[in-house]
């Protein structure tokens, strides 16, 4: 069958038809585990109950009515996001590229009222904030850009876990940092604790926005709400999408109090961000996961599962690094990657790859033993 869809995709290799837990089948019958849950999007599995239920009866309700009016869900949702990260206040979107564009126009408002007008972002080597052209633009690896130039001015790159390297980008034209706390499709590579909190030390002392991107690595997957908290910091923005709606579209930005009036009316907006239907999907996987302590459950399934794989690797010889946090997990090869994914899911392991010699593993937060 010739497909109407935009080659922008490998061909898939499979047609997903359904899921129940862990569990994802195709349209043949064949059941796999899922460790990509929809590239760390489904976090409590497919079709938990209370998450359908939850849905169902908003669905039933009201599932959307612009940003043009208020909305309980949404009310709700921001609060309990606030409770999660700190005072401030929250913008509702779809995605977490979106997400990304508003922490990049957060710093453009931010050098134009306290930076003399600087706008530029330090990001790091092999980061990945996104496809739209500021998130695109932010992401300095040249499969991304490459035949979109020229691209959003503005961007200068240090070394990831290399302190003395950002404090070398950092000058008087620079408005914020941007960083993932976890490098996922570059890799899964963990920044350092101690780098984390020099750089929130760094910016502090340069007057410049720390800006994190939890898109991947937040919501629980790393045995906290966000993986930052392992390094006890507090950054001036969060992105955050993929499973914060377990699997309905959504993305979200928190930003501390200190720069919630850099936005104004008009600024910034979304037809669809924030709508009841998304917003009762967030709050359920929140309830969920306080209800099941999924992070907790994350951190130590995560500690056994990277035990396992490290016992693998003694005697795997493919094997030349397991690293990761909590269920965000890496496993390097010195071969290619997209062959043993093939592999895994002929005989019914679902994976991700990353670049070319990287699996990730990015089970649900309530796999079980």
């Amino acid at each position: 069958m010739v497909s109407s869809l935009l080659n922008n995709y490998a061909t898939p290799p499979i047609m997903v038809s359904h899921g129940k837990g862990s569990w994802l089948w195709d349209k043949n019958g064949k059941r796999y585990l899922d460790f990509s849950s929809g590239i760390a999007v489904t976090s409590l599995g497919h079709c938990h109950p209370l998450w359908n239920l939850r849905l169902k009866s908003q669905i039933d309700q009201l599932a959307h009515a612009s940003n043009l009016f208020a909305n309980e869900p949404q009310e709700c949702l921001a609060k309990a996001i606030v409770s999660k990260s700190g005072i401030g206040k929250v913008f509702f979107c779809n995605s977490g590229a979106e997400a990304n564009e508003t922490l990049l126009k957060l710093s453009r408002l931010y050098g134009k009222k306290y930076r003399n007008g600087a706008y530029e972002v330090v990001i790091a080597e092999n980061a990945f904030h996104g496809r739209t052209f500021g998130g695109m633009s932010a992401t300095p690896q040249k499969k991304i850009q490459n035949g979109f130039e020229p691209l959003l001015p503005g961007f200068i790159t240090a070394k990831y876990n290399d302190l003395s390297s950002f404090e070398k980008c950092i000058s008087d034209r620079t408005a914020a940092v941007f960083i993932e706390t976890i490098q996922g499709e570059g890799g899964i590579y963990p920044a350092d604790l101690s780098f984390l909190k020099g750089l929130r030390e760094l910016c502090d002392q340069r007057a410049v926005l720390l800006l994190i991107d939890e898109v991947q690595c937040g919501i629980g997957r790393t045995g906290a709400f966000f993986a930052f908290q392992h390094a006890k910091i507090q950054p001036d923005a969060i992105g955050m999408a993929k499973g914060i709606a377990g699997g309905f579209p959504m993305g979200a930005v928190w930003i501390s109090e200190n720069y919630t009036d850099l936005f104004y009316t008009g600024s910034h907006g979304t037809t669809f961000g924030g709508n009841p239907l998304a917003c009762s999907a967030a709050l359920a996987v929140l309830e969920i996961m306080e209800s099941e302590n999924l992070v907790s459950l994350a951190f130590h399934s995560g500690q056994k599962l990277m035990l396992a794989l490290k016992k693998l690797s003694t005697f795997k010889k493919s094997i030349t690094e397991i690293r990761g946090k909590g269920l965000m997990i890496g496993i390097e090869l010195n071969i290619p990657a997209t062959p043993v994914v093939t592999a895994l899911r002929e005989n019914g392991l679902l994976a991700v790859p990353a670049g070319n010699n990287i699996i990730r593993l990015l089970p649900p937060l309530n796999i079980n033993d």
